[in-house]
C-alpha cells in the first residue's frame, strides 16, 4: 500500500475495485457529488452499477489492469477482493495511493461525531432508522448505509451528503472491518454466529465486537440489548475495561410504544435502539418515536415489490441467516395473519449453509410452503458436502414446514410462483442475485 495517504477532499480522480458493493458504492456516490471523476470495476453488472453509470461513473465489467485510468490518484477497494486482483497489483506497481472501503469510512468519520451501527442482524434497518430520524429532526447527518434509503424527491440513495455534525454509518463485522471506525456512539443490535469463513467460532466473533466497542471515544456510549446473552457479555467486558463509556440498555424500552410501517418484533427492537440513541443526544422522545413511525424501510429489507399475475403480494428480502429468516417470516405473518406465507430462498455461501445447516432447517417455521434454490457461491468454491437438496431434506426432517421443495432455476421458481393468488404472500429471500425473481414476478404491477 502506498505510504502517502491522500485526502478524500482533494482528489480529482478515483478508481473503485468492487464498485458494485452496496457500501463501497456509497463512497463512489459521495465523490461523484463532489465532482470527482469516478471509474470502477466489478465482476458483474446490477442495479447499483446501473445507477452509478447514470450518475457519470465509468465502470467496466470484469477485472483487468487496463481498467485503471491513467489519471487515477486514488484506488478504493473492497476487502473481499484478493491481493492478486490485477487492478490492485497494477495500482501498487504504479505507486497509486490505496484505501480499503473501511479506511475511507475512517477518513469520513474523523471530522464528525460518528454513530456506528453493528450487529449480526438488523444493522442496515437500524442505520436507516437512525438516519431517517436525524434527518427529520433537522440534524442534517452524513450517512453511509448498506442499502438504499428513500429520499425526499422519491428517489433512493445509500449515501446522504449532510452538513451537520453527525456521521451515521453501518459498521460491518466481516474481516473485522468495523475496527476502522472510532464511534462516539455505537449500537450493537445482536451477536450471533456468522461469517464463519473468516471467524473461528462465536467466541472469536464476540472478541471482535468487544474490540469494536472498545474503540468508542472517551465519554461515548454503547447502545446494546442486555437481554441478549452475547451482547450482555460483551457490554460487561467493555464496562470493566472502559469505565468511561456509558452502557445504554435498550431492552428496557417498551417496544409496543411503536406503531411502525414495517412489521415484526425485531423491527420494534431496532426502533428501541434508535430511541436510546436520540435520548442520549438530548432529542425529544415523542418526536423521535413519531419519526420512527414514518420510516418505510430500506431496499431489500421486506421491501414490497408488487403482485404476481395471480394476485399474490410479493416482498423482496436480503435475509440470509437463520435468525433473519425466522424474524421476517414472523413479521409477514403478523402483517398478513389470514394469508399463506410462501418463501423462495437462495442460500448464500456454501460455508454459511454448511455450518448453520441445522439452524436453517428450523428457520422457516411459520411458512406454509418453502422453495429452495441452488446455493449462491459468492466468493467461495463449491463444497460437495452441502447443497440445496441437503438443506431441503433437513427442513423436511425438522417438520417445521408442511411443503418444501428444491428448485433448479429462477425460471422454475417464477413459473410456480406467478400463479399464486390473492390468498398468498410470497417472500423472495437471499443475499445473492435472487432479487431478479422478485423483479420478474412483479413486472407491470404496483
Amino acid at each position: 500500500m502506498s505510504e502517502e495517504k491522500i485526502s478524500l477532499e482533494n482528489i480529482k480522480s478515483a478508481h473503485f475495485i468492487g464498485i458494485g458493493g452496496i457500501g463501497i458504492s456509497a463512497i463512489a456516490r459521495m465523490l461523484l457529488l463532489r465532482g470527482v471523476r469516478v471509474s470502477g470495476s466489478d465482476q458483474s453488472d446490477g442495479e447499483v452499477i446501473d445507477e452509478l453509470r447514470k450518475a457519470g461513473a465509468v465502470i467496466n465489467t470484469g477485472h483487468s489492469a487496463s481498467n485503471l485510468p491513467e489519471d487515477a490518484e486514488l484506488v478504493i477497494y473492497t476487502i473481499a477482493i484478493p491481493d492478486s486482483n490485477p487492478e490492485l497489483v497494477e495500482a501498487r506497481n504504479l505507486g497509486i495511493s490505496l484505501m480499503t472501503y473501511p479506511e475511507t469510512l475512517t477518513a469520513i468519520s474523523e471530522s464528525h461525531k460518528t454513530i456506528a451501527v453493528a450487529g449480526t442482524h438488523g444493522k442496515t434497518t437500524t442505520t436507516g432508522m437512525t438516519a431517517h430520524v436525524l434527518v427529520e429532526l433537522g440534524e442534517d447527518p452524513t450517512v453511509v448505509v448498506g442499502s438504499f434509503l428513500k429520499t425526499a424527491n422519491g428517489g433512493r440513495s445509500n449515501f446522504i451528503a449532510g452538513k451537520g455534525e453527525y456521521f451515521v454509518v453501518e459498521a460491518c463485522e466481516y474481516k473485522k472491518s468495523f475496527l476502522n471506525i472510532t464511534p462516539t456512539i455505537a449500537i450493537i443490535t445482536n451477536i450471533e454466529e456468522d461469517h464463519l469463513d473468516f471467524y473461528k467460532d462465536i467466541e472469536d466473533i464476540k472478541n471482535a465486537f468487544f474490540e469494536f466497542a472498545s474503540r468508542i471515544k472517551k465519554n461515548g456510549a454503547l447502545v446494546v440489548n442486555l437481554g441478549e446473552a452475547n451482547s450482555r457479555e460483551v457490554a460487561e467486558k467493555v464496562l470493566k475495561s472502559r469505565p468511561d463509556i456509558k452502557i445504554l440498555d435498550y431492552s428496557g424500552i417498551d417496544p409496543t410504544i411503536f406503531h411502525l410501517k414495517i412489521p415484526g418484533q425485531h423491527n420494534r427492537l431496532n426502533a428501541s435502539a434508535v430511541l436510546a440513541v436520540t435520548k442520549e443526544l438530548g432529542m425529544n422522545d415523542a418526536e423521535a418515536a413519531k419519526s420512527l413511525e414514518n420510516f418505510s424501510g430500506t431496499w431489500r429489507r421486506f421491501e414490497y415489490k408488487g403482485r404476481t399475475a395471480g394476485g399474490a403480494v410479493v416482498y423482496d428480502d436480503y435475509g440470509h441467516h437463520p435468525t433473519e429468516l425466522t424474524a421476517t417470516i414472523a413479521g409477514a405473518s403478523e402483517l398478513f395473519p389470514d394469508k399463506k406465507i410462501v418463501v423462495v430462498f437462495q442460500p448464500h455461501q456454501y460455508s454459511r449453509t454448511k455450518l448453520l445447516l441445522d439452524d436453517f432447517a428450523r428457520a422457516f417455521r411459520g411458512a406454509d410452503s418453502v422453495y429452495i434454490l441452488p446455493i449462491y457461491a459468492a466468493r467461495e468454491a463449491p463444497d460437495p458436502e452441502v447443497s440445496s437438496e441437503i438443506l431441503t431434506e433437513r427442513i423436511r426432517q425438522s417438520k417445521t414446514v408442511k411443503n418444501v421443495s428444491t428448485l433448479a432455476s429462477f425460471e422454475e421458481a417464477q413459473n410456480i410462483l406467478e400463479g399464486l393468488g390473492e390468498d398468498s404472500v410470497c417472500i423472495v429471500m437471499g443475499a445473492g442475485d435472487i432479487t431478479e425473481v422478485a423483479n420478474n414476478l412483479t413486472k407491470g404491477s404496483n
